[in-house]
């Protein structure tokens, strides 16, 4: 068998003294797909990622809201065990979710509207939508 590249076929494979060969793994970089989508899948998860819409209370609750209020004003040293569900604003779209939380009541600012547990939990009282606790059971 003869043909036109006999003469180099036997030949050292030619190395380079300025540039170094390149390593296996870098080799294999080269042929990894490319993901020129990559951030398309976190908006699309983004956007299907449900959350709730805000109810509007009616007055009846506004003004229950105020006389609970009211009584944990009164009983704030004892620091009552408390119920709260409110409603958090979602960051980064429209919405939100409604969360629960049961702690013992550590200040409640009429100023700044900011009702604050033990814990460090600081709820705005204006997304307050109910609040629970054995203190009420002799209004309602």
């Amino acid at each position: 068998m003869s043909g036109p590249y006999d003469d180099m076929i036997d030949l050292p494979h030619p190395t380079s003294k300025k540039h170094p060969r390149m390593s296996i793994r870098d080799r294999v970089a080269i042929f990894s797909p490319f993901a020129a989508l990559s951030s398309h899948g976190a908006a699309i998860a983004e956007t299907a990622r449900l959350t709730d819409r805000r109810m509007e209370l009616d007055e009846d609750t506004k003004e229950e809201l105020d006389q609970k209020q009211a009584v944990l004003m009164e009983h704030i040293e004892e620091q009552p065990e408390v119920t709260v569900t409110w409603f958090q604003p979602d960051e980064r779209k429209e919405g939100g979710a409604y969360l629960t939380v049961t702690g013992r009541l550590k200040k409640l600012d009429e100023v700044e509207r900011i009702l604050s547990l033990r814990d460090g939990t600081a709820i705005l009282l204006e997304n307050v939508i109910d609040l629970e606790s054995e203190w009420f059971q002799e209004l309602f």
